[in-house]
Order: C-alpha cells, then sequence, then structure tokens
C-alpha cells in the first residue's frame, strides 16, 4: 500500500513538473500581476479601476480566458523581487528593458517607449548637464534610472544621488516641486502627466535615448506565458488597440502650457466653490460626472457666467437662446444654475446620439467634440474615417479626421460641409486635462497618502 501511495505521489509529482507556466496560469483560472500605484500604470478612477497597465493586465487576462489578479506591492524593488522569485505571473509596471534586467528576467513585447528626464523646479538655475547639479538628486532604488546614473558616474565622477527606498517616482516629483529635493529623474511619460499637476516642474535635459517598456516574466526557460504575451500583443497592434490605449493616456498630455494651467490651479482655488454645488446637482440629473461637466464650463467661459462670445453664445456653459429653450429652461444664459444645467442636458442628449456600441471614454469624447462643432460634423468626420479604412468608433481615429473638415478636398465629401475641424479636438484634449486634474485633487483630497486600491493589494500564495 505504501508503495502504491509513492508512486502516485511520485507520479503526481512528474505530472506538476511537466505543466508549463501557462498550464498553471489556466488551471488556477487567475493571471497574478505585479504592478504600482500610479497615473501611469494602475489606479481607482472615477469609474473604476484604471491605467495603461491595468488595461493591458485586464486584455491578457481575458484573452487567456482566467481572472486578473492585481497586487501591488510597497516599492519598486519588491515588485523586481517578487517577479525574479516567481511569485506572480508577471510585472506590469511600467518597467524599462536595461541590460541589467535583461540578465534577471525574461521580457516580453515592447509597447511603448520613454525617455528618463532630469527634473527641476523653475524659478531655480536650470542644470546644463550632470557636473552642473548643485543640489541634492533623488531616485527610486533599485530602478533603471539608478542604474543609468551608476553608468555614468565613470563619465561625470563627480555626480552623486541618493536612492529612496521609500518614495515612487511621482513622490519625488512632489518633492522637487516643494522644494524639498533639487533634482530627480523620471520617465518622459510621467513628467508629461504630472507636470499639469506641478505646473512650475522642468526638464533639464534627457538622460538617455528613449528607451523600451516591456513587461517582465520570471526567469528560466519556461516561456509558454510570454509567448502568449507575444501573441497577446501581436493583436492589440492589429487591431488599433494598443495605438487607442496610448491615445488615451497620453494623446491629451503632448503640449504644456504653463500659464494656463497656473490659472487653471488659481481658478479652482477662487471660482469653483461658487459652482461645484450647482454642477454637482446637474450631474445628480443627468448622470454625468461633476468633474466632467466642471472641465467643460471651464474650457468654454473660465466658469465666468457673464461669459459671450463673439457668436452669441453666452454664460458659463456658451448656450444660445434656442438651445435653452430647447431644454426647457427659460432663465437668462447668465444664471449660473439655469446655464450648468442647460449644458449638462446638451452633453446628455448629445451623448445619447452616439451609437451605443461606442465604448467609453471614446464615447465621452465624442459627444464633447459633437457638443463643440455639431453632431453632423462629427458623423463626417465618421463616414470620413470609415470610407478611408479606419475604424469610426475610435476617438483616436477620428480625431485625425475632424481638422479635414475644413479642407476642400474633403468637405466636399460630406453631407454638413465645412467645419473648423481642429478645434473640437483642442476642445476634448483641453477637457480631459482639465478633469484629469479635478479628478486627481478630489481624489487627493479624499483619501491623502493611502493605496488606491488597498482592496487590491494582498498577499500572494507561491505559485
Amino acid at each position: 500500500m505504501r508503495f502504491a501511495l509513492l508512486l502516485l505521489t511520485c507520479a503526481l509529482a512528474a505530472c506538476d513538473l511537466n505543466r508549463t507556466h501557462l498550464d498553471r496560469v489556466q488551471d488556477r483560472g487567475e493571471l497574478r500581476v505585479l504592478t504600482r500605484n500610479s497615473a501611469t500604470t494602475y489606479y481607482e478612477g472615477p469609474q473604476g479601476p484604471t491605467g495603461l497597465e491595468y488595461d493591458l493586465a485586464a486584455g491578457f487576462a481575458e484573452f487567456l480566458g482566467v481572472e486578473l489578479r492585481l497586487v501591488t506591492p510597497d516599492s519598486l524593488a519588491e515588485i523586481l523581487h517578487r517577479v525574479a522569485a516567481g511569485e506572480a505571473d508577471l510585472a506590469a509596471a511600467g518597467l524599462t528593458v536595461t541590460d541589467e534586467r535583461r540578465s534577471q528576467f525574461n521580457f516580453g513585447p515592447v509597447y511603448q517607449k520613454i525617455t528618463p528626464q532630469l527634473v527641476y523646479r523653475y524659478g531655480t538655475p536650470a542644470p546644463k548637464n550632470l557636473d552642473d547639479l548643485h543640489g541634492s538628486l533623488e531616485v527610486v532604488a533599485g530602478s533603471s534610472h539608478a542604474e543609468r546614473l551608476r553608468s555614468l558616474q565613470e563619465e561625470y565622477p563627480n555626480l552623486s544621488f541618493q536612492e529612496n527606498s521609500e518614495l515612487d517616482s511621482e513622490e519625488l516629483l512632489n518633492l522637487v516641486w516643494e522644494q524639498v529635493i533639487d533634482y530627480t529623474v523620471a520617465d518622459s511619460n510621467e513628467v508629461a502627466i504630472n507636470r499639469r499637476f506641478y505646473p512650475e516642474l522642468r526638464v533639464a535635459f534627457d538622460l538617455n535615448s528613449p528607451e523600451p517598456l516591456a513587461w517582465a516574466f520570471p526567469p528560466g526557460e519556461d516561456h509558454s506565458l510570454l509567448e502568449e504575451a507575444q501573441r497577446y500583443f501581436t493583436t492589440l497592434r492589429e487591431d488599433g488597440r494598443l495605438e487607442q490605449l496610448l491615445e488615451r493616456y497620453y494623446g491629451h498630455v503632448g503640449e504644456f502650457d504653463y500659464v494656463g494651467t497656473r490659472r487653471y490651479m488659481r481658478h479652482i482655488q477662487t471660482r469653483l466653490p461658487r459652482y461645484r454645488e450647482l454642477f454637482e446637482r446637474a450631474a445628480e440629473e443627468t448622470g454625468l460626472d461633476w468633474r466632467l461637466l466642471a472641465a467643460v464650463g471651464y474650457q468654454e467661459s473660465h466658469w465666468n457666467p457673464k461669459a459671450v462670445s463673439p457668436t452669441g453664445v453666452r454664460g458659463i456653459m456658451m448656450l444660445t437662446q434656442a438651445t435653452m429653450k430647447q431644454l426647457g429652461i427659460n432663465k437668462s444664459r447668465h444664471d449660473p444654475e439655469a446655464s450648468i444645467l442647460g449644458g449638462a442636458r446638451y452633453i446628455a442628449r448629445v451623448k445619447r446620439k452616439i451609437p451605443e456600441r461606442i465604448p467609453e471614454p471614446d464615447r465621452t469624447w465624442m459627444a464633447l467634440a459633437a457638443y463643440n462643432v455639431g453632431y453632423g460634423h462629427l458623423e463626417d468626420a465618421r463616414i470620413l474615417a470609415q470610407r478611408d479604412g479606419a475604424d469610426p468608433d475610435k476617438w483616436v481615429e477620428v480625431k485625425k479626421y475632424l481638422p479635414l473638415l475644413s479642407k476642400k478636398k474633403w468637405y466636399r465629401q460630406t453631407r454638413h460641409g465645412y467645419a473648423r475641424g481642429r478645434e473640437p479636438v483642442r476642445y476634448v484634449e483641453n477637457i480631459r486635462s482639465y478633469y484629469d486634474i479635478l479628478v486627481w485633487l478630489t481624489s487627493r483630497d479624499r483619501k491623502p497618502d493611502t493605496p488606491v486600491s488597498p482592496a487590491l493589494s494582498v498577499e500572494l500564495p507561491a505559485l
């Protein structure tokens, strides 16, 4: 009997050894992914979990037919340690592929390229190179930036820096802005997003040429899960979803207006409190996010109830008198409550026209474009996109065709003719930035210095 049990145990052990990494993921029905809380990776947004890495990982789990389980360790060093030890299936954390890391991990396909940048605060002297640093330089411990700086110490023997094992890159950017430290190094995508929140941040120079980002898989010869990831990213590129995701998170942050951003932050403090309750009440009636409505109101009038445009639209939401009457509102357009409610109802009405098959947030961006330029012109741009072989249900595609509505060659092909098509594109991009800043501020005020999703920050059993 004991001999039979021993044979059975050995047989089961042999079977377990023959199971690939992909087999184990599919058998447990769960993909275990390490990530970090940040604007470039994963965070809890107004509609739930979001972030580029979250969307990519969730899509991969669906591709495999399993559930996604996210874990947010306390530091980058812990993420790297745990994936190297095989305590997770992969790390999706905005990881730069470096020579040192290649010797420790298997990397998946490159999905984005970033540039490491030396960041300082406006109002202090801008360093020209690493010999020109006069103050404290801190970077995230175990990061590719620390690796790069160590390699540069041969060229710049006076270069000194500290590795911070307690704070992440966004927190170090905040310390530079608060003038607690003088410099840090951050990836260009993190800088682009965070300079809207900390307008005085400046880039002194690039530390290196563009570098690839990729998922890190445990080391070893078993590449079964990695090969599935390669197939997954191939489909993302071929059907345009990867481009769409990158546009969703970075398409509106390419250009930075310091003066405009600083003015906006000031108006949030001085003007918005007078109208916030009105935006919240309008949002409750229409089902829209009050911060989105506030962002539209700021784009339209800078929250000025007396605003008047050369075309005759008036008020915080800049509506025509005819539109107000159609919406059942008979008060003056200069009345803040009437204008905000009218704008909210009009956006909701336009959004209902957008085909329901179009997913969020593209449906909202298209509704805002239609609010600005007219629904007919939006449809013209979508038809042009479709005729050209592009996807008319993706904002990343439609926004390429809207500017064509000002060119005779193109608008002659449309039903509604000429339109200043560049305006709705810039209009939507501005609102997206204003909205992001409001979400960041209100989320920060509600949950200061706490993880965005502690329920997902759990310990993993051994694989």
